[in-house]
């Protein structure tokens, strides 16, 4: 389905039980909701069978438009296209989750939002404040050889670089960020890194206003998406369970912490 909101054509999908408040879910940068199909960290299709989920495909990724403007990119100017969505669908209430870029889109968009949200499902945040600097040259870099070499040193530097730690030992990791590279078009890919650019996370005092139940759900071993982060976030969001995941089997209980995070947050 399509909708029109701040001049951009939004793709998104909405399934699952009955339940009020619904999960508005943002995918991670490079990303989408068919490779979050193909590769789930929370695996949505179970998520489903208890809860409603609203997913979309941000504004430059997927089946949604292409960033015309790199600032556009930014994850408070995606934040104000989820908000968009929502009071398009007319939900009163909601639950925001998302995975790495779309963990950033949920706090700027519950800022926006307050009282009408319930609770913040953020899995592996990425960088931000102080660290952020340095992933923001390193997107500026990947962009520039995208945009003159095309997507394949990308591939090639992912598959030499260690995974996170569930991932150790696997090439399940490096075989996804291929594929997600890959697969998109190589002018968008760079605009989006461009627009990563652009992005931090909202400054620390306004996320400790934010007194709404909060789950963070991190790996460790993956500097793009660092334990400190989740720590700081722990630290400062006033109502915040935190679960560090090195291994692949704590990994794979994600869905199950989801899941019973989701039911304290909606029988409240």
């Amino acid at each position: 389905m399509a909708v029109h909101v701040r001049g951009v054509r939004l793709e998104w999908d909405s399934g699952g039980a009955t339940t009020a408040p619904p999960l508005i879910w943002g995918h991670g940068l490079t990303s989408s909701r068919a490779s979050e199909d193909r590769f789930p960290l929370v695996d949505l299709q179970r998520v489903r069978e208890r809860f409603t989920v609203v997913r979309y495909d941000a504004h430059g990724h997927g089946e949604t438009a292409a960033l015309s403007d790199a600032e556009r990119g930014s994850w408070r100017e995606l934040a104000l296209d989820q908000v968009a969505l929502v009071d398009y669908l007319g939900i009163e209430e909601v639950i925001l989750g998302g995975a790495s870029m779309g963990a950033a889109t949920a706090l700027h968009a519950a800022l926006e939002l307050g009282e009408r949200v319930r609770g913040l499902l953020l899995v592996i945040p990425p960088t931000g404040w102080e660290e952020r600097a340095a992933q923001v040259s390193i997107y500026d870099q990947m962009a520039s050889i995208v945009e003159t070499k095309g997507v394949e040193p990308l591939v090639s530097a992912a598959a030499a670089t260690a995974p996170p730690d569930p991932f150790v030992g696997t090439t399940d990791w490096a075989e996804h960020r291929a594929a997600s590279m890959r697969g998109t078009d190589p002018t968008r890919l760079a605009a989006n890194l461009r627009g990563a650019a652009h992005a931090d996370l909202p400054p620390r005092e306004s996320l400790a206003s934010l007194s709404i139940p909060t789950l963070v759900l991190a790996w460790s071993g993956d500097p793009g998406h660092p334990v400190s982060t989740a720590l700081h976030l722990a630290e400062t969001l006033p109502h915040c369970e935190l679960i560090v995941s090195n291994d692949r089997a704590s990994f794979a209980a994600w869905t199950h912490h989801a899941t019973q995070f989701l039911a304290s947050v909606t029988t409240t």
